[in-house]
C-alpha cells in the first residue's frame, strides 16, 4: 500500500468533506441572517419561537442532530427521506446547515444590535428607508464586527465535517476507517491532519486578508 495510493484515496474522502463544507456555508450564511431578523423581530411570538429554536440547536450536540435528521423521519412517520449515499450526504447537509445557521444568526444579531442607534436615526433624518439604511450604512460595519467570530465558526466547520461519518457519509475519516483503520493500518489517520492543517491555514490567511481590507472601518 503506497503513499500515493493512500493520498489519492484520502483526497476522494476529503473532496466530500470540502463539498459538505462549501454547501453548508452557501446555505447557512444567508439562512442565519434570516433567523437573526426573526430573533430580533418586534413581533414577540415570532421572536420567542425563533430564539427557542436557536437555543435548542445551540444547546444540543451536532452529532445528535445528525441522528435526528437521518433517523427520526423514518422512526416517527415511516418516511424514508434519505436513502443511499446521496441521501446520507443530504441528511448531513441539512443538519449542518440548521446547526451553523443558528450559530451565525447569533453572531449577526450581536453585530447588528451593536451598531449605535444614532446611525439609524441619522439615516432616518436623511429620508433613507430601513432597507437603504441597512445596506448602505449598517451592513459593512456589521461585516467588520462579525468577521472574527464568523471566521472562528468557519474554521470549526472544517473540522466538524468529520462528524458526518456517524451516518456513514464517505468523508475523509469514514474512508480511512473503512479502508485502512479496519485493517490495522494506523498511519493514514495521522496523515489526515495534514489535509486539515493546510485547509485551515489557507482559511486563516484568507480571513486575515479580509480583516486588512476592512480595517478602514473603525468600529
Amino acid at each position: 500500500m503506497g503513499f500515493l495510493d493512500v493520498t489519492q484515496k484520502l483526497f476522494e474522502g476529503f473532496g466530500v468533506s470540502c463539498l459538505l463544507f462549501i454547501l453548508t456555508l452557501v446555505f447557512s450564511l444567508p439562512l442565519g441572517l434570516v433567523i437573526s431578523f426573526g430573533s430580533m423581530s418586534k413581533f414577540k411570538p415570532l421572536s420567542w419561537i425563533v430564539r427557542t429554536f436557536v437555543w435548542i440547536i445551540r444547546g444540543t450536540p451536532l452529532m445528535l442532530q445528525l441522528f435526528v435528521v437521518f433517523y427520526v423521519p423514518g422512526l416517527l412517520f415511516n418516511i424514508q427521506l434519505f436513502s443511499g449515499d446521496n441521501g446520507r450526504f443530504t441528511a448531513a447537509l441539512v443538519a449542518f446547515v440548521i446547526n451553523y445557521a443558528c450559530y451565525f444568526s447569533e453572531i449577526y444579531r450581536g453585530g447588528i444590535e451593536g451598531i449605535p442607534k444614532g446611525q439609524y436615526e441619522a439615516a432616518e433624518v436623511l429620508g433613507m428607508t430601513a432597507v437603504e439604511t441597512f445596506f448602505t450604512v449598517i451592513l459593512m460595519q456589521v461585516v467588520k464586527r462579525i468577521l472574527a467570530p464568523i471566521s472562528n465558526e468557519v474554521i470549526t466547520l472544517v473540522k466538524d465535517t468529520s462528524l458526518a461519518r456517524v451516518i456513514a457519509v464517505a468523508e475523509i475519516f469514514f474512508v480511512n476507517e473503512m479502508d485502512y483503520l479496519a485493517y490495522g493500518i494506523v498511519w493514514p489517520l495521522f496523515y489526515i491532519a495534514v489535509f486539515f492543517l493546510v485547509f485551515v491555514g489557507a482559511l486563516t490567511l484568507f480571513f486575515g486578508w479580509c480583516e486588512k481590507k476592512l480595517s478602514y472601518y473603525r468600529v
